[in-house]
């Protein structure tokens, strides 16, 4: 991954929305250049998407929730049907299957405690699980969607 690349993937997380003449001035070079950088680096997947980043509080939905989840059942036909049950929640914005003591990790965004017990139990009633534990945001401290790129160059070279 080259500087150039690597700046205007740094700029495009802080504003997705920026023009190909704002990148190009961004990283020093020509419209034409920044253009055909950011459809390869599309191509390759470097840019998976471009997102509006929402903010959850004006939209009523202030409640984050980390739940953690463990089972007993560990064939391929339950993942499956656990993970599109889970997929079928909106309100489940993160879903990671773990090592260690927890099987899954959900991030749950929500209203109140109501709704988040409107997704507890729309989520336990698809799949058998053995436990589920959630733990209630009570301030965010830090969030970014922006991925750390000042090191990658240094890691591939």
């Amino acid at each position: 991954m080259n500087l150039p690349d690597l700046k205007i993937l740094r700029a495009l997380q802080q504003d997705a929305s920026r023009s190909i003449a704002d990148l190009a001035e961004v990283v020093s070079l020509s419209s034409n250049a920044v253009w055909k950088r950011l459809r390869r680096l599309e191509a390759e997947g470097y840019v998976e998407r471009r997102v509006a980043v929402l903010d959850r509080r004006k939209l009523g939905l202030p409640v984050t929730v980390f739940v953690s989840v463990r089972t007993d059942q560990h064939s391929q036909r339950w993942a499956e049907e656990f993970a599109a049950a889970v997929g079928e929640v909106e309100e489940v914005v993160e879903f990671y299957r773990m090592a260690g003591d927890v099987d899954y990790l959900l991030k749950i965004v929500c209203a109140d405690i109501d709704d988040y017990d409107r997704i507890y139990r729309k989520i336990i009633a698809a799949v058998p699980l053995r436990d589920v534990s959630a733990s209630f945001a009570m301030e965010q401290l830090k969030y970014t969607t922006e991925l750390p790129l000042s090191r990658i160059g240094e890691r591939r070279s």
